[in-house]
């Protein structure tokens, strides 16, 4: 699979956690088998986006930068549209 960022959404209190990876099956049963101390106490996660990066670098730049945000809207924005925000178009 491509690198890209993820985002997962807990089943215990809706609460969104951004991550990125290059096998995003494999991710979210280590988020799942509470292998990632984060998100080990709000299990279980269900995937609610990925957006595909070209590069690991390019992956984890977005992810940071989506983090940056902090912004639940953003990120209901980019879960509804698969696209982050700077890549938006302008007309």
């Amino acid at each position: 699979m491509n690198p890209g960022v993820y985002i997962l959404q807990s089943l215990r209190n809706l609460r969104y956690y951004i991550g990125s990876t290059g096998d995003i099956e494999n991710r979210l049963k280590d988020h799942n088998q509470g292998k990632v101390k984060a998100t080990m106490h709000l299990r279980p996660w269900v995937v609610k986006g990925f957006v595909p990066c070209e590069t690991m670098t390019l992956e984890k730049q977005s992810e940071l930068r989506l983090k940056s945000y902090k912004s639940r809207k953003i990120v209901e924005k980019v879960i509804a549209d698969l696209i982050f925000p700077w890549d938006y178009k302008r007309p």
